[in-house]
């Protein structure tokens, strides 16, 4: 089984798309690969699997030889299952309108992951690191450093080659995943002041609070200026048609404070 874990590693299939194209979930994929055995596999699912890999019995395992041919082999027999099979969900749904085949597999991979995470999850802590990804998602556009926190992580897990840096920005992201691989390490490390990690999360902490407040105030004062936009025009509520003249109003009044 060790072979075959290697395999697929060196093939670039995920426990996703493997789960999709036996047809199973994948903690089930990862039922199955802590077998010591091929053989103890549901028949079904080792045929769909030695087909896959153009094999006939788990003892060729250790005769494949990954190479360029053979990568393109298996990925052509898997393609045109997911572009013949419903069950994998890439083409089907609105949702994937106007994304080629290959944007249109991630995001249902990323769905297919979402939607486990969610359906196991006795304690919540599924739904809350689904809500916090959200919230990073959200907030990708707003800091180029956000992006590099995902390219670190493939790299860091040895999804993605270490010197492949599709966010540079003059030497930004080397910097960055340089700085990061050395507060991992320190993180990991017993030489850590503990004082010194509860003043810095004091620091992070106050600084969250200080811009959460910002924030507030802001709306407030957005929210005083709408109030004081409609009593001038003589409206109660901005409507669909008095929005352009509330807006205008509201701009206005922001300028007279300059």
């Amino acid at each position: 089984m060790e072979r075959l874990n290697e395999i697929l590693h060196e093939l670039g299939i995920s426990k996703v798309k493997l789960a999709k194209f036996l047809g199973v979930s994948r903690q089930m994929i990862y039922n199955y690969l802590d077998l010591d055995d091929l053989n103890k596999w549901p028949k079904d699912k080792k045929v769909l699997l030695l087909n896959l890999l153009g094999i006939k019995s788990a003892d060729e395992l250790d005769t494949i030889k990954v190479d360029t041919d053979y990568i393109l082999d298996v990925e052509s027999r898997i393609d045109a299952l997911f572009e013949n099979d419903d069950r994998v969900g890439v083409n089907n749904g609105n949702i994937f309108n106007g994304l080629n085949d290959t944007k249109k597999e991630l995001l249902s991979n990323i769905i297919s992951i979402v939607k486990e995470r969610l359906e196991d999850d006795d304690n919540n802590e599924g739904y809350y690191t689904m809500k916090y990804l959200y919230h990073f998602l959200q907030s990708l556009d707003s800091s180029k450093e956000l992006k590099y926190i995902l390219a670190y992580v493939s790299k860091a897990t040895g999804s993605t080659k270490p010197l492949e840096f599709v966010f540079n920005a003059d030497d930004d992201q080397f910097t960055f995943e340089s700085i990061m691989f050395s507060a991992m390490t320190l993180y990991n490390s017993d030489n850590v002041s503990k004082a010194k990690i509860i003043e810095s999360h004091k620091r992070f902490v106050n600084q969250i609070e200080h811009r959460m407040e910002e924030k507030m105030s802001r709306t407030l004062e957005l929210n005083h200026i709408k109030v004081q936009a409609l009593k001038e025009l003589g409206y109660t509520e901005i409507t669909e048609s008095n929005a352009s003249e509330v807006f205008y109003k509201i701009a206005e009044i922001q300028s007279r404070k300059v």
